[in-house]
């Protein structure tokens, strides 16, 4: 079984997210700032990480992105994006940080579902 890790601070949108993902067979992991996040991805090593930019405390989704990359156990995690930072220089500075890939917020669940389809090969 497959792990995904959302990391979100927004409950409506981790409970969005959530429910979609309940529908495949995948072990879903949560983390709702970037301290939490690195530490339950280097424990649980998910196979894909959907990671919020903007979030509370001294860790945001982009430093948390930098510090997965430079974790040997975790460097090769795919991780999305998943932010309502939409502007080209947030999405540079995204890529430049290591993820693999870029949604923003609002998004169509769908595309998601079948994106995180796609990146693990259901």
């Amino acid at each position: 079984m497959k792990k995904i890790m959302i990391v979100e601070d927004e409950p409506d949108i981790l409970d969005i997210i959530k429910l979609t993902l309940d529908f495949g067979s995948y072990q879903l992991l949560t983390a709702t700032d970037g301290d939490q996040a690195l530490e339950t991805a280097r424990r649980e090593l998910p196979d894909l990480i959907l990671l919020d930019i903007m979030l509370p405390g001294s860790i945001d989704g982009l430093d948390v992105c930098r510090r997965l990359r430079g974790d040997e156990a975790t460097k090769d995690t795919y991780v999305m994006m998943v932010t309502a930072k939409g502007m080209e220089r947030d999405k540079e500075a995204g890529i430049q940080a290591g993820c693999d890939e870029y949604v923003v917020k609002p998004f169509k669940i769908m595309q998601l579902m079948k994106s995180i389809e796609a990146i693990l090969g259901e």
